[in-house]
């Protein structure tokens, strides 16, 4: 497998790459987050190994991009802050896999190992359809270029519609999924949300995306084109 590794540290870029070629794989190395972006877009890898402390910009905002160009090899994220915060942010960037150092070099090898087996899956950062996007971490959602000002629930919903596009979801999976609470047939607060975002996310567009499956649920339009 081909790997690619983006640290700065000379030391440590030179026993990662002494590891993974002992292991049998074909090893890139870039010290700062623009040559591995470079690198990355250039050449197809199995897997990358992705510093969070880099000389021009960190390594979140490195997975960030990767991710938003479509680049989906599995990413593994090496950092000396062994925090929640952190591994939460390298997560919300695209990554899929974090070791905190130091480690075991077996034990990154492993890592790889599972990674691998996953494949290039897409595992967009921001999830779209036709014109609308949205950014779970950032708590963001934009119409084509305009953001959309959406309480905490209605990022929630159009989060759900945005991963399911096309799909019929009935009144009882977007209460489990967006609420998660014991659903009651007797009430209508999935009809007023729904119609909240419609205000929002169609009708100030003259779209009407948000479609009623009558006596079933909601569903947003898929494969429709972006006008």
């Amino acid at each position: 497998m081909r790997v690619l590794v983006v640290e700065d540290e000379i030391r440590m870029a030179r026993l990662l790459k002494r590891a993974l070629e002992e292991e049998g794989h074909a090893v890139d190395i870039a010290a700062n987050g623009e040559d591995g972006a470079w690198l990355a877009t250039e050449n197809s890898y199995g897997a990358i190994i992705l510093d969070v402390m880099l000389p021009d910009f960190d390594g979140f905002e490195l997975c960030r991009r990767l991710r938003g160009q479509g680049q989906w090899a599995p990413v593994l994220m090496l950092t000396a802050r062994d925090s929640v915060g952190d591994r939460v942010r390298g997560l919300d960037a695209g990554a899929d896999d974090y070791l905190v150092k130091p480690f075991s070099l077996l034990e990154l090898a492993a890592r790889l190992r599972a990674l691998a087996r996953r494949g290039e899956l897409p595992r967009p950062v921001v999830i779209a359809e036709g014109d609308l996007r949205l950014d779970p971490a950032a708590k963001r959602a934009w119409r084509a270029e305009t953001e959309l000002r959406l309480s905490p629930k209605e990022l929630a919903l159009l989060e759900l519609f945005l991963r399911h596009p096309g799909d019929v979801l009935t009144r009882s999976q977007i209460i489990e999924a967006v609420w998660d609470f014991a659903y009651d047939g007797g009430s209508n607060v999935v009809d007023q949300y729904v119609n909240y975002l419609r205000r929002k996310v169609d009708a100030p567009f003259g779209r009407h995306d948000l479609e009623t499956v009558r006596g079933i649920g909601y569903r947003l339009r898929h494969g429709w084109k972006r006008p």
